[in-house]
């Protein structure tokens, strides 16, 4: 018989009672803040931080560029800045293919009033389709006679491409008036969309396709651009072939991306003689500061730090005939646009050729305008044909997107045989694969060092001297939390967390846990958690944010798809950098740090734990000053660059990604670097983010 006995109903009272006192004891109690500065350090909050830091980096760097133009006075100068200006735009591009037989064929053929179109396929590389509209004057009402100048059309952002209203507008004027124009869909638009679903149905396209595209691009040593760049040229090739052509008498427009293409083919292209890039040219310092990095192909690597802006795309043609289309209200920032007018007005008034650099503005949005379409055919007519003359436009019809459709199924993919870029960039990794293997067979110590120069990452010796600022301290069972912002450099500051225990011994005094999460360093940081085990053993952690963790400026519409920090790690690239080199070196001068924090007479061995993509900067760290770490754990790492590269569609790895390493390394010759006694791997994870079994 029970000592005592409870009747149900005051059982089932009491039970609550308890629950109740327990639940306001546990509201009562102050939560945890594990933040170490919201309000920011020196006036610098963490959302802000990391953008702030590489637009000064940028900002650097464009004084540098306006410094340097200053000294350009001669005409020996110019032309020496010009084919330095040539070199490293192509070297940046990774170079370009042999040309190849174009294959071209005419697909089929439409009558109109004044002008005839044709429709175009040709291949700029072998099985890479491109599907183009050729736009050819009426030989029986125009009053020029054949051959005539050439055109090349590039196409902006829009789905349909060369079917968008606007561009046919401008090719139809311009062929009413004496050209022969052809305007191409560019990779991911029109009947160029290159990742199909089982509908046949574009599963990405137009910019965000693009952007797909130099994620397999980049690890290679190419750009989108390489793609875009080429497939133009190969359209000059293709007017040239055409008998009604005069070779020697080559323009090209177009509007908004057709406006970039027009600038990089004008810059790259000396058959490109008259140009008139539209809605995009601005100046570089406002591009960043207004709207920030654009698309894959308008970022080339480390054009930035080399200096090569907006302005350069037209001083590099001097004195070639160029005239910048403009709008007031456009995006690209209208006061840049003069800025970049004037400083290519200037070399081209010391060349002597003032009359040929020109610009309109018309006080309209973004888009290839009444206006600037006139212009623009103005402009061709002058210096093509030599007729200056006040050309309208008449209305007439457009064709709709299925008149324009060259292909039988509407898309190049689906074309027997038909390649991808995704398949170039494969066929370029697997070359590179194999002259990977036997660099790294032949000295690691050497190979180690190459990647050391690709990536720009510091040795810790030449790093500077982290600095910390303790601004609080938690209070727990058996150890405290130490809050720390970590200087590594001016105006940058990193949030840590140190777990102090309160007891220890020689054996766990003797090494030191550093851990980096890609969720922050609070993920790890709960009670009872994989922290706290360690911490009550008697070792010191750190839980460290390298930057780029703790917070960002903004959202960006790539994020989703191309990964945190889009915005940042694009500076970063413009910059000659990468966001993996930065926390590389964040994650070295956190390791420097942990090793003598409050004991700098017995310097600790460090054990690097990291998880998600931060674990690619951690591999970098420990392989190239391995003398710091005891130990690596890769948790849920990207296993390899060259996976990135044969997945189409790879999800959010631009932030982990370093411009050509392919050329050199791959993640798991870093892995091979280190002892395999030294090295834990944990559920190593794909380009799509998936475990890899």
């Amino acid at each position: 018989m029970p000592r005592y006995s409870i009747s149900a109903p005051r059982f089932v009272l009491i039970v609550l009672l308890c629950v109740f006192v327990s639940t306001q004891t546990s509201a009562n109690e102050p939560k945890e803040d594990l933040r170490v500065s919201p309000q920011g350090i020196d006036g610098v909050k963490p959302d802000s931080m990391l953008f702030r830091y590489m637009l000064q980096k940028a900002h650097k760097a464009f004084d540098a560029s306006d410094r340097e133009y200053e000294k350009i006075k001669t005409p020996n100068q110019i032309a020496a800045y010009q084919r330095r200006m040539h070199t490293f735009f192509v070297d940046q591009l990774g170079g370009f293919p042999q040309r190849t037989p174009l294959n071209a064929k005419v697909t089929g053929k439409l009558q109109r009033d004044g002008y005839r179109i044709e429709k175009i396929i040709y291949e700029s590389q072998p099985r890479l389709y491109v599907t183009a509209l050729l736009y050819l004057p009426d030989e029986k009402s125009c009053s020029l006679k054949p051959p005539y100048p050439g055109v090349l059309f590039p196409c902006g952002h829009s789905n349909n491409g060369k079917a968008c209203e606007a561009y046919q507008r401008g090719c139809v004027l311009l062929a009413k008036n004496g050209f022969v124009v052809l305007c191409y869909d560019p990779i991911e638009q029109g009947e160029r969309y290159q990742l199909l679903d089982g509908q046949g149905k574009p599963l990405v396209g137009g910019t965000a396709g693009h952007n797909f595209v130099n994620i397999s691009s980049m690890p290679v040593g190419r750009n989108t651009a390489t793609y875009r760049i080429w497939d133009g040229m190969r359209g000059i090739d293709y007017l040239q072939s055409r008998p009604e052509v005069d070779p020697q008498r080559i323009g090209c427009t177009g509007n908004s991306g057709g406006g970039t293409l027009t600038s990089y083919l004008m810059a790259l292209d000396e058959r490109v003689d008259c140009a008139a890039p539209s809605c995009y040219l601005t100046d570089s310092r406002r591009l960043i500061d207004t709207i920030g990095p654009q698309d894959a192909e308008q970022n080339i690597f480390a054009q930035v730090a080399f200096g090569m802006d907006h302005a350069a795309y037209a001083i590099m043609r001097a004195p070639r005939p160029t005239l910048m289309c403009t709008a007031t209200k456009d995006f690209f920032d209208i006061g840049g646009s003069w800025k970049t007018f004037r400083r290519a007005k200037r070399i081209y008034g010391r060349l002597g050729f003032a009359e040929r650099m020109n610009l309109i503005e018309t006080d309209a949005k973004h888009g290839f305008s009444t206006q600037l379409r006139v212009g623009a055919v103005r402009w061709m007519r002058r210096w093509l044909l030599k007729i200056d003359d006040a050309v309208t436009e008449p209305d007439f019809p457009i064709l709709s997107d299925e008149e324009a459709q060259v292909t039988p199924k509407g898309q190049v993919v689906l074309i027997d045989q038909s390649r991808t870029t995704y398949d170039f960039d494969a066929d370029l990794e697997t070359r590179l694969a194999e002259k990977r293997k036997a660099f790294w067979q032949a000295d690691k110590a050497k190979a180690l060092d190459t990647v050391r120069k690709t990536t720009g990452i510091r040795r810790p010796a030449d790093l500077p001297k982290l600095q910390h600022k303790k601004t609080g301290a938690i209070k727990r069972d058996g150890y405290r939390i130490d809050k720390l912002a970590l200087t590594v450099e001016p105006g940058l500051w990193l949030p840590a967390l140190a777990f102090v225990p309160e007891k220890t011994d020689s054996k766990a005094d003797s090494k030191a846990y550093l851990f980096v999460n890609a969720d922050g360093k609070q993920t790890d940081a709960a009670v009872g958690g994989q922290i706290e085990k360690l911490v009550k053993q008697g070792y010191l952690v750190l839980a460290f944010d390298p930057r780029g963790v703790a917070g960002k400026s903004k959202d960006h519409r790539y994020d989703k798809a191309m990964g945190r920090l889009w915005t940042e790690s694009s500076l970063a690239y413009l910059l000659g950098t990468s966001l993996v080199a930065m926390q590389a070196e964040d994650i070295t001068a956190a390791a420097i740090f942990l090793r003598e924090y409050q004991s700098p007479q017995k310097p600790r061995q460090v054990n690097l734990i990291s998880t998600g993509p931060l674990g690619v900067a951690a591999l970098h760290a420990a392989a190239l000053a391995p003398e710091l770490f005891e130990s690596l754990k890769l948790n849920r790492c990207l296993d390899s660059w060259s996976n990135v590269v044969r997945t189409p569609f790879a999800h959010k790895q631009y932030p982990t990604l370093i411009f050509a390493a392919l050329k050199t390394y791959d993640l798991p010759d870093l892995r091979s670097s280190l002892p395999p006694q030294k090295l834990i791997v944990v559920e190593p994870l794909d380009a799509n983010g998936k475990v890899i079994q």
